[in-house]
Order: structure tokens, then sequence, then C-alpha cells
């Protein structure tokens, strides 16, 4: 801004300074700004009389995408020699020499720092996240109108500052501590590309399934291997008889961690192996209740056309990282795409003169390559419609002889509505899950694609519920012909799936989380086992309601279930167990992996 001919402040020109500026600094004698773009690993140096980017320091890991690092904060020397720059996502503190604008080094910090101050000799460091959250079994009793906000999953996240004596530029000690943070984050490229690469299976086409907020235990821990927990198993195998023979003929995976914490960075992670700055600093608030929108999966502000009665798509929504999502991996490498139910809206349209509701893709790629019948979240719809549209048009592909190289779906229902009087009941609504994931399945092993095909099921975020292991592990479903049975007792995450349906068709890395991730290519078999696969009925009726009048129908009241997630998730939790296991069982609190499990090195 400046002042007008007028005495008024008018804007001046924006100056170009890279995707997500997040911080802003002012040299001593005010003739450089310094400006970190978070989503783009670059930080930009501006001439403030010329209003040029006279430099840009590159903050990026030493291979892959420039996007990861997540630089968002900022701070000089004191002698003015160095600038600091906070690498959130590398839970590092990158030094940069100046006026060379080299790279000097990097400082470790704690999880996830946000902002640097100097004083004196000291680098004061706020980390947003601090240390690992520990296991609260002591959790929320909102029975009695009591929330213990410490005890709650992001509540957790206790920032912490650290005074650093940052070691000079060119030292020993500088080294040392740069070494230790590319070991940490798995960056030692060399021993990466001298890996041998596995050969996968010649397949030709990825399914990618996303499912809500499951945790393993919930779900799979009463399975007669791996490593569960009979006593929180909430959707045993009577309600979920095709997650179960699933596991036990494709694979069990006890180690498998989502990245997120709910449903904001959730499918960030899931659809671009990133969570953006943005997305991690306000999904928080929207969380806490304190009034932000649900400014993810590709909408702003919730905002609503109603005349087109549908969310309002826009041009570039505030939490996309820089490289995009899976979709655009997909358009970039020029391969077959379809789309089901995921970053969609509901409209009206009109088909052969009849208004039909039809479901809109929020991304312009997306939108020319999404089933407009096949709805997104809603809790109002079966599953079964979902399987019922996207096995319709299995059959016109079966027909064609062609299947899109890659599809993405999603399967919301296992998020469940809690106690919702008269409305299907948490049993329900995780059997109308479980049928629909194994009528797909079915569907596609009597394809002719199916000796060529992969498909990968997970969950988005697993804060629905308890975990002996973890509060983030999750299941895990690797299906294929050439899937190894057995128990896969590895570590892995959401990107390292992401790494996988990269490597096997041919996409580009998004961040740097999928580029250093560890793809699964040990859980193959030599020879495929072509059996199709038989979908199991659920012992539940998919038509159970909750009853009315009941603590956890009250309780359920106060759910907001338009959006995932709206909700107060610990006491959702409770609801679900307290449906599922009784009102006068105990409920058990979230726990986290042991040091040992963390630190563990990971499978080569």
């Amino acid at each position: 801004f400046a002042p007008s001919s007028e005495g008024m402040i008018a804007p001046r020109p924006p100056i170009p300074a890279g995707r997500h500026p997040s911080a802003l600094l002012l040299s001593r004698d005010g003739t450089r700004l310094f400006v970190a773009s978070a989503s783009t690993d670059r930080v930009a140096v501006i001439d403030t009389r010329t209003r040029q980017t006279v430099a840009t320091l590159d903050d990026s890991p030493p291979a892959g995408p420039n996007e990861g690092s997540t630089p968002n904060a900022l701070a000089l020397s004191a002698d003015g020699r160095a600038l600091y720059v906070a690498e959130a996502d590398n839970n590092a503190v990158a030094v940069f020499s100046l006026p060379d604008n080299r790279l000097a080094g990097r400082i470790p910090t704690d999880w996830y720092p946000t902002a640097l101050a100097v004083a004196g000799d000291s680098l004061l460091v706020l980390s947003a996240k601090g240390r690992p959250p520990a296991a609260n079994p002591g959790g929320p009793t909102p029975l009695l109108g009591e929330r213990d906000v410490t005890q709650y999953t992001l509540g957790q996240l206790t920032g912490t500052i650290a005074a650093i004596a940052p070691p000079r530029v060119g030292s020993d000690a500088l080294d040392e501590l740069s070494a230790r943070v590319a070991r940490v984050n798995f960056w030692n490229a060399k021993a990466r590309e001298s890996r041998t690469r596995a050969q996968y299976p010649p397949f030709e086409h990825v399914i990618y399934i996303i499912k809500e907020n499951r945790t393993y235990d919930q779900v799979l821990g009463d399975l007669a291997v791996g490593d569960g927990d009979t006593s929180l198993v909430l959707f045993p195998r009577a309600v979920t008889p095709n997650h179960h023979a699933l596991a036990e003929r494709f694979g069990v995976y006890d180690r498998f961690h989502v990245n997120a914490e709910v449903s904001a960075d959730g499918h960030n992670w899931s659809m671009a192996a990133y969570a953006t700055d943005y997305t991690v600093k306000t999904s928080q608030q929207n969380y806490s209740g304190r009034g932000r929108t649900y400014d993810y999966e590709g909408t702003n502000r919730e905002d609503w056309d109603s005349t087109r009665k549908m969310a309002r798509a826009p041009e570039d929504d505030a939490a996309e990282p820089g490289n995009g999502y899976l979709w655009n991996s997909a358009e970039r490498a020029g391969i077959t795409f379809r789309n089901y139910g995921e970053f969609v809206t509901p409209a009206m349209g009109a088909e052969e003169d009849a208004i039909k509701e039809v479901y809109v893709g929020l991304k312009p790629f997306l939108a020319r390559n999404t089933s407009r019948a096949f709805p997104g979240y809603d809790l109002g719809i079966r599953d079964q419609r979902r399987a019922d549209v996207f096995i319709e048009e299995l059959r016109a592909f079966e027909a064609r002889g062609e299947l899109p190289r890659l599809i993405i779906m999603r399967l919301p229902n296992d998020h469940t509505e809690g106690a919702a009087a008269g409305r299907p009941t948490p049993r329900a609504h995780v059997a109308d899950n479980d049928l629909a994931l194994g009528r797909v399945i079915e569907a596609l092993s009597k394809t002719r694609f199916w000796e060529r095909t992969v498909v990968f099921v997970l969950e988005d975020d697993a804060q629905d519920g308890p975990d002996h292991v973890d509060s983030h592990r999750s299941p895990l479903f690797v299906i294929s012909p050439w899937a190894a049975g057995g128990l896969h007792h590895r570590w892995a995450n959401t990107t390292d799936v992401l790494a996988t349906i990269a490597e096997i068709l041919g996409l580009g890395s998004l961040s740097q989380f999928d580029h250093y991730g560890e793809p699964l290519r040990d859980v193959w078999r030599s020879t495929p086992d072509t059996r199709p696969y038989t979908a199991l009925v659920p012992a539940v009726s998919l038509d159970e309601k909750s009853p009315r009048n009941t603590g956890a129908a009250r309780m359920s009241e106060r759910l907001s279930l338009r959006y995932e997630d709206r909700s107060d998730d610990e006491t959702f939790n409770r609801i679900l167990w307290m449906a599922v296991k009784g009102e006068n069982v105990p409920y058990p609190g979230t726990r986290e992996a042991s040091a040992p499990e963390w630190t563990r090195p990971l499978p080569r």
C-alpha cells in the first residue's frame, strides 16, 4: 500500500513471491524483503526499491519435488550474515549464508517449527506440535459433562519452545547437525538410488479406495494373526466379514499408519502426499469450534451457490498444495483416470426432462473425469448405491475392453452417524460399507482386468477410535491376484501407498514424503491367484436403526453430520463405544506407538 494523491492509502500492484507466502522478514537496512513460500520450498529475496525478486533461496530436500520442507518462519542472525528458516515438515531450521544465499546446513528441532526469534546468541524455536502425543487412557468423559482438552487428539499437540545456540556457518558442528536431519528424514539419496528396484507384477490399473476414520483394532483387532486387541474391537467379523476375508486372503498389515490426524488434513495426505501449512494451522481452529469454516477438499469458506444448489468450485482453494493432487499427476503423465466421489459437490441437473441429483468434481480435470452418478460424502446415501454405480460402469468398461489406468473411489459410510435416533446404527453403517467393498472386489475379480489390477484400500485418518499400538494405526488392504497373503509386519503409511501407486503407473512424486517413502515392493506373489472373490453378507441388518431415549442417542443429537468430522471426535468415539459395547463398559484411552516402534529401522 502507498499514499494516493488524495491522501488515502491505496494498494500497489502485488509482488509475485510463490504459493502460500507464510512469513515475511525485512532486512535491518530495509532494502531486502525475505518471503517464505511454504508450498514451493522457496524463499524469495525482494529488492524493496525495485519491487523485484533478486534471488530465490532453495529450501528443498536433496532430491524430489519442491514441496515438503514447508518453510514458514524467518529470522536473521545478530550480525545479519545468516538467515534462519523454520522448515515445519523437516522438523528443522535451515541456515542460509548471506549475502551469497547458500544453504549452509540444518539444525534439528521438535515437531513442526513455526516461529523463530533471535535473542542474544540464542535462536528461539517455537515448534507448534512439539513432541509426540502421549497416550490418553483417562480421556474425556462427556457423559459427566467434562472434557479435558489435553486428552483429545489435536489437543495433545502441545507446542514447545527451545533455545538453541546456532553453530557457526561452515563449522563441523553444523555439518553434524545437518547429517542428523538428513538421516531422520531418510534423505540418503545415494543409498536410495543404489537400492535394487523390485519388479512389480504386470499391473496396468490401480484402484485407490478411501474410507473414513477407523483404527486397526476397531475392525481387525480380532484376527488370529496380527497385533490386535480383541477388547477394542467395535466391528467384528459378523459386521465386517469382507474386511476380515480380504485381509486373510490378501494380507494383514498390522503396522500401517495414516499420516493425518483428522479429515481436514487426511484427504490432503491421501490425495497429495502432503498437507499444506495452511491446512495444518487452520484445521485446529476448525476442529476446536472457533468458527473457522471447513476450507478443505476443494472448497473455500464452504461457499454455496443457492441457484445451482452446489458448492462453488474456487479457482484456487487455499488448502491445495503447490504440486496439486494425485489426479494432477495422472493428467501430467497422460494416463486415463476416473473419479468416484472424491472432492465432489452435489448439484441438481436435468436428465431426460427429470430433475436428478448429480455430482460434480471441484477441480477442472477432476470434473471432466468424475462419475456424475456417484455420491460424495453423504451418510443419508448407502454405500450400496455407490457400489451399484461403480459396478454398472465397470460392466461398460468390460464391454469396451478398456479400464482407466487410475481410479479413485470414496466409500465413506464407515464414518457412521453415532447413535442418532432413527438412523442406521454404527454397526449397520459399517456393515453397509463392508458389503459395498466386498461387492466392488467381487465384480472386479470377475472381469478381464482382474489379473492386471491392484486395489489399495485405506482410511483417510484414524481419529474415531482407540488402538492399543497407536492412534494413527489403521487398516490397509492390498488386493490383487498378485498380493501375498499372510502377515506383513512392516512399517508403512499413507505416503508409502502413494509412492507405490506412482511407481506402478509411472507418475512423478508429489512431495518429499512419497519421494522418500518406502513403496510396497516386497508384498507380491511370484504367480497370480486369479480365483474370483465372492462377497460375504454381514450378519447385521443394514436396516438396523438406533433406538431413541438412550444416553448415546441424546449425545448424538449434538453431533453435526452434514460434513465429515464436524463434531467433537472424543464425544463421537464415546458414542460409538456405547452404541456397540454398551453404556456401562469402560471406555479405553487412545495410545501412541512405543519409542522402539517409531525409531526402529525401516525394512530395506
